[in-house]
């Protein structure tokens, strides 16, 4: 008996004579680029640019807390970094931050970005990537705009149309 003849299970061949659910893109005339990755697409961020964004935003916490600045408008100013962003190719950094119970957090964008070199400086000795990202600051509204939302729905016009009727 052959080799091919004790399978119990038959190989069906594709049109490209590779076996079935083997083909790739070139057996359908769809040439494939050397190289060339897929864009990321609506998915969202990736596995990697989620994790590196939060050391990111674990390690900037950490040096607010801890660090004292020599910038004049940064000394005594308690900083709260709520999300960061990261750019696919990892090379920028967006910085969402705010400052509880204050809303002047953009008075103080200019000094961050005239901090953000040291910044940058610290995080790379703590996170390990081959470039540190470019930092980038901006405030962070959304927990403005819950509040606000909150205010809305606990006013007296809305409360009335939010109860049952009886």
């Amino acid at each position: 008996m052959s080799r091919n003849a004790s399978r119990s299970r038959t190989e069906t061949k594709g049109p490209a004579g590779q076996p079935a659910g083997l083909r790739d893109s070139r057996a359908e005339g769809k040439p494939k680029a050397p190289g060339k990755r897929r864009a990321p697409g609506p998915a969202g961020p990736s596995q990697r640019q989620l994790r590196v964004a939060e050391e990111v935003r674990h390690v900037l916490a950490d040096l607010f807390t801890r660090v004292e600045f020599r910038d004049p408008t940064l000394v005594g100013i308690k900083i709260t970094v709520t999300e960061v962003r990261i750019s696919p190719d990892l090379r920028h950094a967006t910085a969402f931050i705010t400052r509880l119970g204050h809303s002047d957090v953009e008075a103080y964008l200019p000094a961050l970005k005239r901090a953000s070199p040291f910044l940058r400086s610290q995080l790379s000795h703590s996170v390990r990537l081959r470039g540190v990202p470019e930092l980038h600051f901006q405030p962070d509204t959304a927990l403005d705009y819950a509040m606000e939302i909150d205010a809305l729905l606990r006013s007296p016009v809305v409360a009335k149309d939010l109860e049952p009727e009886s």
